[in-house]
């Protein structure tokens, strides 16, 4: 695997490079400071992985990353910060981004780059404690038709999207877990999804 790291603080990127490069799976093949250097970089290397900060000066990760997945589509950036805004967490989510990790968490990096290597996406747990509220949004009918979501199917993906587990959805629709479970991986294999948060981010992005 190779990516290429992006942090405005030099220390901080060097002891990334040092951490992550103790797994042999992964290469590092440069270290940038800021968006620009961040889109040349990618540019240049067409890495596995992006592995980015979002406060980097007047640009933002985020504005490096839109820019990237304007060009390359199938570009994986994984944001790795210490701000867990929920103004950042909806825009990396809009634009594709794989993952959303904080720095305090520095055991979970490695990690999370096998798990986006592998088409996963990631997010650590106090992104996805947060989720349930800033996707707490009303779902716009209009988009649903193209999905071949049936009535029940849309329910259950809105009570995902609000952190509700299995057994507390079928309590509260009157159905079984297995019922549940069952609606669910229809819904994920109709969507092409691979999981609960997943699912919950396409909520946001899609509906």
């Amino acid at each position: 695997m190779k990516i290429i790291i992006v942090d405005d603080d030099k220390l901080v990127a060097t002891s990334l490079k040092t951490i992550i490069s103790a797994s042999s799976e992964i290469e590092v093949l440069a270290i940038g400071a800021n968006a620009n250097e961040a889109i040349e970089l990618y540019e240049q290397h067409k890495p596995d992985i992006m592995l980015m900060d979002i406060r980097m000066g007047e640009q933002t990760g985020l504005d490096a990353g839109t820019q990237i997945l304007k060009q390359h589509s199938n570009a994986k950036i994984l944001y790795l910060t210490t701000f867990a805004d929920d103004e950042y967490i909806i825009t990396a989510l809009k634009i594709g981004a794989k993952g959303y990790i904080l720095k305090q968490n520095y055991e979970s990096i490695v990690p999370a780059l096998h798990a986006v290597s592998m088409g996963q996406s990631v997010f650590g747990e106090e992104i996805v404690s947060k989720l349930p509220n800033i996707l707490n949004t009303p779902s716009d009918k209009k988009n649903i038709d193209k999905y071949g979501l049936l009535p029940k199917e849309v329910e259950i993906i809105e009570l995902v999207a609000k952190g509700l587990s299995n057994k507390e959805i079928a309590s509260g629709l009157f159905l079984s877990e297995g019922t549940v479970r069952n609606y669910m991986s229809t819904i994920l294999e109709k969507l092409e999804l691979r999981d609960r948060t997943q699912l919950a981010i396409f909520y946001f992005n899609k509906m």
